[in-house]
């Protein structure tokens, strides 16, 4: 049996971590995995398309189709699956013309209505997903997931000045520049704080030093290691309420305590006090950061059970059986616990 995978880009991280992750269990299971990014220009990306005949079951991921190409895709596809980590039916935190787009709504409905299956990131997307026509019984959650064995987890404390980390596209790093003075705080409150930056591109602090790291495939995990303490800052909006948390999954992985704000999945993915904070105030994130700075135990006691909490709830492990069953349409397996609440409401309906 043979799958296939259409990409924004055959390297895109989403594809990276929600398709080729699970490949080997696939192949376990009896089934091979072609990914391709998405063909450029109408003639190639028609022709794309149609070669969909030739496989058992085609994922399409995040990508909202144009009517005409949905069309083929739909008619060439024997079993059809919908795959999406991001609020796509909204434009983003940033886009000055406001979250809500026709097209996207409309194409975003059409898209859900009529795929096979479709596979959401959070519980928020499934909703969404159920409320613009999928059939509720066709929508499993499956959560971003990590490949565990590729993250050292850390186990001593690092000499020296302790150091946040943030991990992340320049896209996103506007989270980080919109809290300006909240950093500026931190970097005055905690003598010898340091924000080591993995990115493309990095902002610049007066009071608190930031270690620009380039992002790199096959560093990040080594860089993330290196580090103290995970940070997240989502805006309280829509497009925030989609988001999966990869960033929060990296740290935990780690064996790095996080500290975010309670927007999104932070609050579902974080236990307060037991493998971060989630504090609101500023003086609620100096108290948290202070906290951790101070005690290098407290820090490494968070750090193996958040990355615990990966392992039981998020890894690739965990959620193969539902990812493959929901590839090969088979009746879906036991999910992790984390994973029950929409279940339980699709049940029901």
């Amino acid at each position: 049996m043979k799958a296939l995978a259409l990409l924004e880009a055959r390297d895109h991280v989403c594809g990276r971590y929600r398709i080729r992750a699970f490949a080997p269990a696939l192949h376990t299971a009896g089934w091979s995995l072609d990914v391709h990014g998405l063909a450029r220009g109408p003639l190639k990306r028609a022709f794309q398309l149609r070669k969909a005949r030739d496989y058992d079951a085609v994922i399409l991921q995040r990508k909202l189709l144009p009517s005409w190409q949905w069309a083929i895709l739909r008619k060439s596809s024997r079993r059809l699956i919908f795959d999406f980590d991001d609020a796509i039916l909204y434009r983003d935190s940033y886009d000055r013309r406001g979250p809500h787009s026709a097209r996207r709504a409309s194409r975003f409905a059409r898209t859900v209505s009529e795929a096979d299956a479709v596979l959401a990131g959070n519980d928020f997307l499934a909703e969404t997903a159920i409320d613009d026509g999928a059939k509720p019984e066709r929508v499993r959650v499956i959560p971003t997931c990590i490949e565990i064995d590729k993250y050292p987890p850390k186990t001593t404390s690092t000499n020296g000045p302790v150091r946040l980390v943030w991990i992340g596209s320049s896209s996103t790093l506007k989270g980080l520049e919109i809290e300006r003075s909240l950093f500026e705080d931190l970097g005055r409150a905690i003598p010898g704080l340091l924000l080591r930056v993995i990115a493309d591109r990095f902002p610049q602090f007066e009071s608190l030093p930031v270690e620009p790291i380039a992002w790199n495939e096959a560093n990040e995990a080594t860089d993330l290691a290196e580090a103290d303490i995970g940070i997240s800052l989502l805006p309280d909006d829509l497009w925030s309420q989609g988001k999966c948390g990869l960033k929060v999954l990296q740290y935990q992985a780690s064996g790095l305590p996080v500290v975010a704000n309670p927007v999104g999945v932070h609050p579902k993915m974080i236990d307060p006090g037991r493998t971060g904070f989630l504090p609101i105030t500023a003086e609620a994130w100096i108290s948290a950061i202070r906290s951790l700075a101070n005690d290098p135990a407290l820090r490494l006691a968070m750090g193996r059970a958040a990355r615990a909490n990966v392992e039981a709830n998020y890894s690739v492990d965990a959620w193969s059986p539902a990812f493959v069953a929901a590839i090969t349409g088979a009746r879906p397996s036991p999910a992790p616990k984390m994973g029950l609440s929409l279940a339980r409401k699709v049940d029901a309906q």
